[in-house]
């Protein structure tokens, strides 16, 4: 029933235990790009690229998506059993083999709450519940980001689809994601 919802109409799940950490600092790029398999330093700010992460043996051990916030700042993604794990890995690198690079890693999986909307429906749902900027395919593309307000919160939407159908993953704050949620829940019923 919820496959075919989310093939047919759309769909609501809570993606918020996935791992989310953020690394700043001026060799945040050339961190990231020693960590994963592909080359994420060329991604342009606003824009999401999926990476497979490896570790000393070069071998993969998890995978995400990562944003590009700022040239000095990147916002990676992992699988939800691996966020701690990473997330020590990384430090552990950086305070014994990289010890020259200037990054700090911070873990934020639980800072945050990430309400994935998905389905040929998602954008007239997310439309109709409130959002202060385009959101058409041409002025918000796949494998993009943009930060704004949701039914009134501050969020940050990333365009990526895990599902294989058109999705947006709805970061906010904690405190207003049972807000934002039922707001979605309560527009989404016009949309099966």
């Amino acid at each position: 029933r919820e496959a075919l919802a989310v093939r047919t109409r759309v769909g609501l799940f809570d993606g918020s235990p996935l791992g989310k950490i953020d690394i700043i600092g001026p060799d945040a790029a050339a961190f990231v790009d020693r960590v994963y398999a592909n080359t994420m330093s060329t991604l342009r700010i606003g824009r999401l690229r999926y990476g497979l992460m490896l570790n000393e043996l070069g071998v993969v051990i998890d995978d995400g998506v990562a944003a590009r916030l700022a040239e000095d700042r990147f916002l990676i993604g992992t699988t939800s059993a691996g966020a701690a794990r990473i997330a020590a890995m990384l430090e552990e690198w950086l305070q014994c083999e990289w010890t020259t690079l200037r990054v700090l890693v911070a873990p934020l999986t639980t800072t945050g709450a990430v309400l994935t909307l998905t389905g040929p429906h998602a954008r007239n749902v997310l439309e109709s519940a409130g959002v202060d900027f385009p959101i058409a395919a041409a002025e918000f593309p796949h494998m993009s980001f943009r930060e704004g307000r949701v039914t009134g919160a501050a969020a940050r939407i990333c365009r990526v689809s895990f599902t294989g159908e058109i999705s947006f993953e709805i970061n906010v704050a904690n405190s207003q994601a049972a807000a934002v949620w039922q707001r979605l829940m309560e527009v989404g019923k016009a949309h099966g």
